[in-house]
């Protein structure tokens, strides 16, 4: 099932939407054939048929306890990177989501084995300053590539709140002085909406034009 784009807020954008690697399905898959053959193999040694009705009954509800469930579960999970948030969804009746807002994270990492980087999967690990603190993302696709993309993001969102905190030059007063600018730059690397990296560029920018 896709991300709903009714979700997004206003001026979000969608930037990456996955579902979870399908090597998640990798067990199940293998449980399934194992229970097929096994079935079909007891059905032959067992005359009664009462006995065979209870075999194949067995792996119905096997089946739906375990395979058919991992599949659902597959087909609803959602992973998505938006200009604002991360967002994690998953569930068909019963529906759970966590969001992250781009603003409060503050590391992210991923892990790989050998075999996970054989088929292309891995597990995201993004620490915020949220209370959910912590999060692990497992079977997650090409997670090297996705860790680049929330970077992305996160310093174009950042990027963004600094131009909304930045006042256009009133008409009436005329432009702001380069101490007043100064002044207003060091303010905001003070409140940590500015990187040191961030604040030296705007400095210097401001004292090219002064």
């Amino acid at each position: 099932m896709a991300f709903p784009r009714k979700l997004l807020i206003p001026g979000e954008q969608l930037v990456l939407e996955l579902r979870p690697h399908p090597v998640a399905l990798g067990l199940a898959a293998l449980f399934t054939v194992g229970a097929l053959i096994l079935a079909g193999w007891l059905s032959t040694k067992i005359d009664d048929g009462t006995l065979q009705g209870i075999v194949w009954i067995a792996l119905v509800v096997f089946l739906v306890l375990y395979p058919v469930r991992k599949l659902v579960w597959w087909l609803t999970s959602d992973f998505v990177v938006t200009s604002s948030r991360v967002i994690h969804r998953e569930g068909f009746i019963a529906k759970r989501s966590m969001e992250i807002p781009l603003d409060k994270i503050n590391d992210v990492r991923f892990e790989q084995g050998i075999f996970e980087r054989m088929v292309g999967a891995g597990t995201l690990v993004i620490q915020s300053a949220s209370e959910s603190g912590r999060n692990e993302f497992k079977f997650i696709r090409h997670p090297e590539e996705v860790q680049r993309t929330i970077y992305h993001e996160s310093e174009a969102d950042q990027t963004r709140t600094v131009q909304r905190a930045t006042p256009p030059p009133s008409a009436s007063s005329g432009a702001p002085s380069t101490t007043t600018e100064l002044e207003r730059l060091a303010d905001l690397r003070a409140r940590g909406v500015l990187t040191e990296e961030e604040f030296q560029a705007q400095k210097a920018r401001i004292l090219g034009q002064g």
